[in-house]
């Protein structure tokens, strides 16, 4: 049973919406959901970690770059979809600083599946190392909604802090989409905490530039 408001959850967004529209920006701000934890220890307690969809899209500006063997490669290109192939990843040499500025280029990566154990061999575990490597895609994959899906997900993953941060929506959405991107990311935060509710001490949302707004 979810603890937040509607009222207070509209207010609030409908609070964001109206500061966005207020101050326009070069760029779409991003909607961020920010959690504060109680009552963990992160060097006893089992560290989660865990990825949902989300019903709507929350980061359409997150670019997506296909590694594909001939299938996906010329399927990727028709698309219009960044791709590379492994003669591509050859040239970079398994050189650390080069590989970097690759994984730097894009938000992340698909491959196909056939590629995926030879990926590492070409390039090293620098891809690994950089929290890119590739999602694999089988040939029956559509490549576009395989990306759709990427930028609809969020990932929650408890480290040493007791604070987690993920965009959920953005500036250029109806205020319920953004309402139900928000009330999905947060129960599903709360069934990842082993004593759900009592594991959360605040809660808040804000654009990129824009005040925060506490929901809880």
């Amino acid at each position: 049973m979810s603890k937040i408001q509607p009222a207070l959850l509209a207010e609030s967004l409908e609070a964001i919406l109206t500061h966005a529209a207020s101050k326009k920006r070069s760029f779409q701000e991003s909607v961020e959901l920010h959690v504060n934890l109680k009552n963990y220890d992160t060097q006893k307690d089992k560290r989660f970690s865990g990825t949902i969809p989300l019903p709507h899209v929350a980061r359409p500006r997150m670019t997506v770059c296909c590694i594909g063997d001939a299938y996906h490669y010329e399927r990727a290109q028709k698309a219009g979809i960044p791709a590379m192939n492994i003669e591509d990843l050859k040239k970079l040499n398994k050189n650390k600083k080069l590989v970097k500025k690759m994984c730097a280029g894009y938000n992340a990566f698909i491959a196909s599946d056939t590629l995926i154990k030879t990926i590492p061999r070409v390039v090293g575990p620098h891809m690994n190392r950089c929290g890119k490597f590739p999602t694999p895609v089988s040939q029956g994959d559509d490549l576009s909604a395989k990306i759709t899906d990427m930028q609809s997900a969020i990932k929650f993953q408890l480290k040493k802090v007791l604070n987690l941060g993920v965009v959920v929506g953005h500036v250029g959405m109806e205020q319920d989409q953004l309402r139900q991107n928000t009330m999905k990311s947060v129960n599903f935060l709360v069934s990842l905490l082993k004593k759900n509710w009592q594991n959360i001490k605040s809660l808040y949302i804000k654009s990129t530039f824009g005040p925060v707004q506490r929901i809880f």
